[in-house]
């Protein structure tokens, strides 16, 4: 049960505690909740029951009724012709009370009008509460019920109808308009008032939780936008691995040139590829195993095209070339005479890429200062990434050496001052993106909670991956 409904629940027991304390010759209290406008469904709320000779009083009385939830809709208690008339609907309708102080003449029985039988005696007060108050001074637009005539009712009265509180007594101890019904009238108020005011919080909590929720969804697309967004920024890291590639590739050009009789890369993919195409075409032209041999081909081109990594190399040879390598000598029978020098170049391969990284080698490179051939190799293979900001630096000092044999040399080096800029900005973008989502939805006193732009709050549990550097949460 909702605090709401705690809060209503106890109510209408105090309601119903203070008119058995009150009036002596009650036996029984029911309060059936009505609304919202305009279906008004009439629903048997809370109900307690003197317990004979004493002041003990038995809650959820289990009386069949046609009020038990889910309770009744306006149409099906309201007056109209040829139909049961109901106490529920006058009460409802005309906002005025009805007292039934002579069961056998009560036109309102349900009972007595069904099966002949006359109910005991009871009187059924309206809970009223003012328009304006529950939906503000502007109640031209409300949607009011309607009558069978098609009119509206409530239309040119200051109340709405929020409960109706049904009293039974003793036999002939209630009479219209006398003392009891007097008392039960200015509890009515007392209870209108409670029930606005429960209204009303109930209001705020909507109010608060759609504010919440709004606030959630506000933040929710914000961070999508500017995870996206540094997504995109995320290209910078890309590009300047990117240029460092092209420093690489001069470097191991370099290599190339002074040691032309090592096995290098591009000599031992050019072999393999001879050796597939020496045997197409193929029997099976066009079929799987020639597919096999063509995916062989354009992963061992793409290979050759690319300046990678050493680590980045190892793991496209191990998982793009090997197993097709391995998947053909194992299908066909084509190569077995071949099989060996296959294996050798493929070993071969997988040396291969610390080549550029060889001390030895580096060693005799004569024509170019060791210090800078020193530089060469270091800056070459490194993987650029958030936490390596100050490679940039080393970078561009590189790149001012006028005795560097590197193609295009100052065309890198504006290009990698240009995205150093942007590298930069991005972590206080990313401090500033995670400062404002996390103010949006936890509010402004979250200064404590994200330190050097990665959240830190325990609840939040949205924080989410970016590329290389980036930590804004959503």
């Amino acid at each position: 049960m909702s605090s709401i409904e705690n809060l209503l629940d106890n109510t209408h027991r105090s309601m119903i505690r203070a008119l058995l304390t009150c009036l002596g010759d009650a036996t029984k209290v029911t309060i059936y909740n009505i609304g919202p406008m305009p279906t008004l469904q009439a629903v048997r709320r809370t109900s307690g029951e003197r317990l004979e000779g004493s002041d003990e009083i038995v809650w959820g009385v289990p009386t069949a009724s046609d009020y038990a939830y889910p309770g009744k809709s306006w149409e099906e208690y309201k007056d109209r012709p040829d139909h049961v008339l109901e106490a529920m609907g006058w009460c409802v309708e005309k906002q005025e009370s009805w007292t039934a102080e002579n069961p056998f003449d009560d036109v309102r029985s349900v009972r007595k009008q069904l099966r002949g039988e006359p109910e005991d005696f009871y009187h059924m007060e309206p809970v009223l509460v003012k328009k304006t108050d529950l939906y503000g001074a502007d109640t031209a637009c409300l949607e009011y019920p309607l009558d069978f005539q098609g009119k509206r009712i409530w239309q040119d009265t200051e109340f709405v109808v929020a409960a109706v509180i049904k009293i039974h007594f003793r036999p002939f101890t209630i009479r219209r308009d006398d003392r009891s019904t007097k008392i039960i009238r200015e509890l009515s108020r007392s209870l209108g008032t409670e029930l606005l005011s429960l209204y009303l919080h109930e209001d705020l909590l909507t109010a608060q939780k759609d504010f919440a929720r709004q606030r959630l969804e506000s933040c929710q697309e914000l961070a999508h936008e500017l995870r996206n967004t540094m997504i995109k920024f995320g290209f910078v890291f890309s590009v300047v691995n990117a240029q460092i590639g092209m420093i690489r590739q001069a470097w191991e050009e370099e290599l190339r040139n002074a040691f032309p009789d090592l096995e290098w890369k591009q000599a031992l993919l050019d072999r393999l590829s001879r050796l597939i195409r020496s045997k197409l075409p193929l029997r099976d032209a066009g079929g799987a195993l020639t597919r096999q041999c063509e995916a062989l081909l354009t992963a061992q081109e793409e290979l050759a095209r690319q300046s990678l990594l050493p680590a980045q190399e190892q793991s496209w040879l191990m998982n793009r070339i090997w197993p097709k390598w391995r998947k053909l000598m194992e299908g066909s029978s084509v190569w077995e005479r071949e099989q060996t020098e296959i294996l050798g170049l493929l070993e071969k391969l997988k040396r291969s890429p610390a080549l550029g990284q060889d001390p030895d080698l580096a060693g005799r490179i004569a024509h170019i200062p060791r210090s800078l051939v020193g530089e060469w190799v270091r800056l070459s293979y490194v993987d650029f990434t958030a936490d390596r900001l100050r490679v940039l630096d080393d970078l561009l000092r590189f790149l001012e050496n006028p005795a560097l044999p590197v193609a295009r040399r100052l065309q890198i080096r504006k290009s990698l001052q240009s995205l150093k800029v942007l590298v930069e900005i991005i972590p206080e973008m990313e401090e500033k993106a995670n400062r404002m989502i996390q103010s949006l939805r936890y509010g402004n006193n979250v200064e404590k909670g994200i330190a050097g732009g990665r959240c830190e709050i325990p609840a939040c549990d949205s924080c989410s991956a970016l590329p290389e550097g980036s930590v804004l949460s959503d």
